[in-house]
């Protein structure tokens, strides 16, 4: 093996069931979204208001934790190698940036460029104390910045009320009814920029953030790797968080009433609602990891661990779904976000999570990575002598 490339590593089955849970959940936030589709014309029906509040946000939350996480691991597993991983970690993500840029010609809500760009600034955060960690992760998610644009806003100015650049989306009507091509050129460019502003302009961004420093505080904390260790604390903290979510998803309608509705469209209600409910996100997110983690040690815990290998491999089946999926939904391929009720969408992609859970299990029988992740890191250290193959 060439000698700057290490042995495919140990895996914590803990860690990649949280994966799959993760991978899991954006896959059924697609699913009901239509690959996007469904926001041309939303319904306030009862999956609506399941899915919107039980997954969405919180899947992506799981994801972004994930990979705070994943980042302490490669970084650490370096540093006990002796080596500085972090010229290489950039070039990691800047491969991961080429692959999110490639996938989201296909499906614009590619959130691997996002995950990329945005880890390259954690590796500062890697040597960090504690204390400045944690701060640094407060500050990111208390998102002082969007206090003060609400503030603005609810004192009428007029620049602070202006509608987000997000809210104008053309490229959902190219996806209704476009061709291949004029969904790759749409992708290619307008639609991405629309992305980035719902990023920016809802406080994604730095909630994104502040989870890589918390995935980064927990990978440091050795959470993952003894849960046994912290069984107080764990369900102190799913107590707490448990109450917080209730309370802000009860809260929210009522302390965003108390901003101004005027002028028109009332930015300051809607940042307000953005704040709150990315707060919600996160602790729903962290009271779901530490209902598993509980799970995962308890009776249920081979059950779980069965779908850990889904979470060796979510990098094949994040780009996968889209690939399979969009044809289906989009205008370019089935149509069928005109004829495929939500409830059957659903179904089909929990049949669909099934059958990846089955591929994944009878693939590392065979494979050591799975296609895309055997080629990131092939790229990654610049070398072919990553083994695929499983050896005996």
């Amino acid at each position: 093996m060439h000698r700057d490339t290490p042995a495919a590593p140990a895996r914590n089955d803990l860690i990649d069931t949280l994966r799959a849970f993760a991978l899991i959940g954006v896959f059924m936030v697609h699913m009901f979204e239509q690959f996007e589709i469904y926001w041309t014309a939303p319904q306030q029906t009862l999956t609506h208001t399941l899915i919107t509040t039980l997954m969405m946000g919180k899947a992506f939350a799981l994801l972004a934790l994930s990979f705070g996480l994943s980042f302490y691991i490669l970084m650490d597993r370096a540093t006990r190698r002796g080596e500085d991983f972090s010229r290489r970690f950039v070039w990691r993500m800047l491969l991961l940036a080429v692959i999110g840029i490639v996938h989201g010609l296909i499906y614009r809500g590619d959130i691997l460029i996002v995950l990329a760009l945005l880890g390259i600034p954690l590796i500062p955060f890697y040597r960090a104390s504690t204390k400045v960690l944690a701060g640094a992760a407060a500050l990111f998610l208390l998102q002082p910045w969007m206090w003060l644009q609400i503030a603005i806003a609810a004192s009428g100015a007029p620049w602070a009320n202006t509608p987000p650049n997000h809210w104008t989306d053309p490229a959902l009507a190219i996806y209704q009814t476009g061709d291949l091509v004029a969904v790759l050129k749409t992708n290619l460019f307008e639609a991405q920029v629309t992305k980035w502003w719902f990023f920016i302009e809802t406080g994604r961004i730095s909630l994104v953030m502040g989870l890589f420093l918390i995935g980064l505080l927990l990978g440091r904390s050795g959470f993952f790797d003894a849960p046994q260790r912290f069984v107080g604390v764990r369900r102190i903290a799913l107590a707490v968080l448990a109450i917080t979510a209730l309370a802000l998803y009860l809260a929210k309608p009522h302390l965003t009433a108390l901003l101004p509705a005027e002028p028109k469209p009332g930015m300051a209600r809607v940042m307000a609602g953005n704040l709150l409910g990315g707060w919600f996100d996160m602790a729903l997110m962290g009271t779901y990891v530490l209902l598993i983690v509980e799970a995962y040690l308890g009776l249920a815990g081979k059950a779980l661990g069965w779908l850990a290998p889904m979470g060796r491999m979510t990098l094949t089946f994040y780009v996968g779904q889209s690939l399979i999926w969009v044809p289906v939904f989009y205008g370019f391929g089935l149509d069928a976000w005109k004829t495929l009720p939500q409830g059957t969408a659903l179904w089909l992609g929990v049949g669909f999570m099934m059958l990846q859970a089955v591929i994944a299990q009878l693939w590392f029988r065979r494979f050591a990575y799975g296609p895309l992740e055997w080629l990131w890191r092939v790229a990654t250290y610049r070398t072919w002598t990553v083994p695929f193959v499983r050896r005996a």
